[in-house]
């Protein structure tokens, strides 16, 4: 499952059980807004409220949110391999790390390093910053 996206549910419906499941293993859960008056829309509105879910209103933003552009699938979105110059030690090993890899989540790249997960995070921030790494869904990193 790369995502889930929740339509309708109510506050205390099924699907809000469904949406802490796949939060707790750091899938993206979108949720399309509705009435606040309609019951619903309670539990759609209450995830978004919450930052639980993302809010979803246009189906474009989800397909560049989940990589999923037709451009790639083509191949036309091939890019020039970069000389990465200006890159620390950690840094340096992530891209070491993703180049034999391909795609790899954080809690793997962790154990790998055996550095603390913040520490990772940061690194792997400042690389998408640079251009170099992009983040999937669930938590995944590869190199762009």
């Amino acid at each position: 499952m790369d995502a889930l996206i929740v339509v309708e549910t109510k506050k205390k419906g099924g699907a809000i059980i469904t949406a802490e499941i796949a939060n707790t293993y750091n899938r993206d859960v979108f949720a399309v807004p509705g009435n606040i008056n309609a019951q619903y829309s309670e539990g759609c509105n209450f995830l978004i409220r919450t930052n639980k879910a993302a809010l979803l209103d246009d189906v474009n933003e989800f397909i560049e949110a989940m990589s999923w552009s037709q451009e790639k699938k083509n191949g036309k979105a091939a890019k020039q391999a970069r000389l990465f110059e200006n890159l620390d030690a950690d840094e340096q090993t992530l891209v070491d790390i993703l180049k034999a890899e391909q795609k790899i989540r954080i809690d793997e790249l962790s154990q790998k390093m055996n550095r603390p997960s913040g520490v990772i995070a940061n690194s792997l921030l400042s690389l998408e910053l640079k251009g170099i790494v992009k983040t999937l869904p669930g938590k995944v990193y590869e190199l762009c």
